[in-house]
């Protein structure tokens, strides 16, 4: 059969978060992402979903809203199998990264849903779990304790904390957050908030408290190669490009000025088929990887999770944000204890849709029936940040 997108629809996904995430950019009061639906000719439904952050990539949901909107018209009629296709489409005619991830997920979600491909074998094949970090925002010493000692207690032993404002209190959090949380590994992620001068200080601090990173994401301007590169040669730590690692030509020059050691791969960046041409150029150069995300839900958080395991290599994964919301608007595949992904369940496609549907009537909307198959995943369990998964009340109708 000659699979073809039938619609596109987009909304808004709303959810509060726990506390303000916060990073050197600016803080994230409550998430404003965008959910997509893809409907193939088939009748299969795909789901997908963009999540700008302004303090950190400067896009809006408005803005996401409006571009994905304005691609469902000429999107009706697209080859569903026609991956890099859609994607050098998308790139070219939708100026919103966040809603370009969002659709391209949703339509990859929705061709393998309709193939009967989970995303993990879809990306390769090389494993079915991975675990993540969680990560410590910018907040008192005393809240970066107490989270601290949440993490372990949830049995996860790789640190995350973020940086990039001022290297003295930043290097109270940091002691703050490694002494409760006691992690076998510790990252640092300045967020492009630092100067090299800075980001060395800070690095100096910590060395007499006999603290020594494992990694040290993004710890100067996003197109400042010679800075990160300094930090690297001078302060003795592996530097990974976030801001600065868009597309797969920035892997290459990072390369070349040994700024970089490690790439972190991000949906939101470049979409899934950029997400693998940049990670195959980090590969090729001999750069580690990394994979995150921004301030998204189960189902990006997932559809990465698949990316990583399915794909191989990645050294550091930061894929806990579903950590932070208040209220869980997804339901299938859950972040475990121990910070674990299992993906192993998972029958077709991310394995993961929003939770509203086993109420939805409208047949239009509610959805492929074989993915009820792979969803029975048990009772919340509890997190650093209390119990996930409550239940999330639909707001409103798609758009």
């Amino acid at each position: 059969m000659d699979l073809r997108i039938a619609s596109v629809r987009v909304r808004p996904l709303d959810a509060p978060l726990r506390a303000p995430f916060e990073i050197a950019g600016g803080a994230l009061e409550r998430v404003r992402n965008i959910l997509v639906c893809v409907r193939l000719s088939d009748g299969t439904i795909g789901w997908g979903e963009g999540a700008p952050f302004k303090a950190y990539d400067g896009e809006t949901q408005a803005q996401a809203l409006r571009a994905a909107a304005n691609a469902a018209g000429w999107l009706a009629g697209f080859p569903a199998c026609r991956h890099r296709l859609l994607a050098e489409e998308l790139a070219s005619r939708v100026p919103c990264a966040s809603a370009r991830a969002g659709i391209e997920m949703a339509g990859l979600d929705a061709w393998a849903m309709s193939r009967g491909v989970p995303l993990w074998s879809y990306f390769g094949g090389s494993g079915t779990r991975t675990s993540t970090d969680i990560t410590v925002p910018i907040a008192s010493a005393e809240t970066a304790a107490r989270l601290g000692r949440a993490i372990r207690r949830f049995g996860v032993r790789s640190l995350k904390v973020k940086v990039g404002r001022d290297a003295e209190s930043d290097a109270e959090r940091v002691v703050a957050a490694a002494a409760s949380a006691r992690p076998k590994t510790l990252i640092l992620d300045g967020n492009a908030g630092y100067c090299a001068g800075e980001a060395l200080k800070l690095l100096r601090l910590l060395a007499r408290r006999g603290i020594r990173p494992d990694l040290f994401e993004q710890p100067a301007g996003k197109d400042d190669l010679d800075g990160s590169a300094e930090v690297a040669r001078k302060g003795g730590v592996l530097v990974a490009a976030d801001e600065g690692a868009a597309c797969a030509a920035d892997v290459l020059r990072l390369a070349k000025a040994r700024a970089a050691q490690v790439v972190n791969i991000k949906f939101m960046k470049c979409g899934i088929r950029g997400a693998l041409e940049t990670a195959r150029a980090a590969r090729s150069a001999g750069l580690g990887l990394m994979i995150g995300g921004n301030v998204e839900s189960r189902l990006a958080m997932v559809c990465a999770a698949h990316f990583a395991a399915g794909f191989g290599g990645f050294s550091f994964v930061d894929l806990d944000t579903p950590l932070l919301f208040a209220k869980d608007p997804m339901r299938g595949v859950r972040l475990r204890r121990g910070g674990i992904y299992d993906l192993s369940r998972v029958r077709a496609g991310i394995g993961v849709s929003p939770r509203h549907l086993r109420e939805r009537k409208d047949s239009a909307l509610r959805g492929r029936p074989q993915h009820q198959k792979c969803v029975g995943w048990g009772r919340p369990e509890p997190t650093p940040y209390g119990c996930s998964g409550r239940r999330f009340p639909e707001r409103g109708r798609f758009s």
